[in-house]
């Protein structure tokens, strides 16, 4: 019996996958040093963003369940 395949769980926790299969990211820069941001800056950083297409097969290599 062949042993199961592990998922990077560093990665599992930061990335998602969408509905047309991309995948999914969080925004940098909004965990501290937030005074010197303008409001507009952090208002941005909220919405989540989607990897890049040349990050995509590093990322499905660490997540191959996703």
């Amino acid at each position: 019996m062949m042993p199961k395949i592990k998922s990077n769980r560093g990665a599992a926790k930061r990335f998602s996958k969408t509905g047309s299969g991309r995948i999914k990211r969080r925004q940098s820069f909004k965990r501290h040093i937030l005074t010197k941001k303008s409001p507009k800056r952090k208002r941005q950083l909220r919405h989540g963003a989607l990897i890049a297409h040349a990050d995509e097969a590093s990322v499905r290599q660490m997540l191959p369940g996703l």
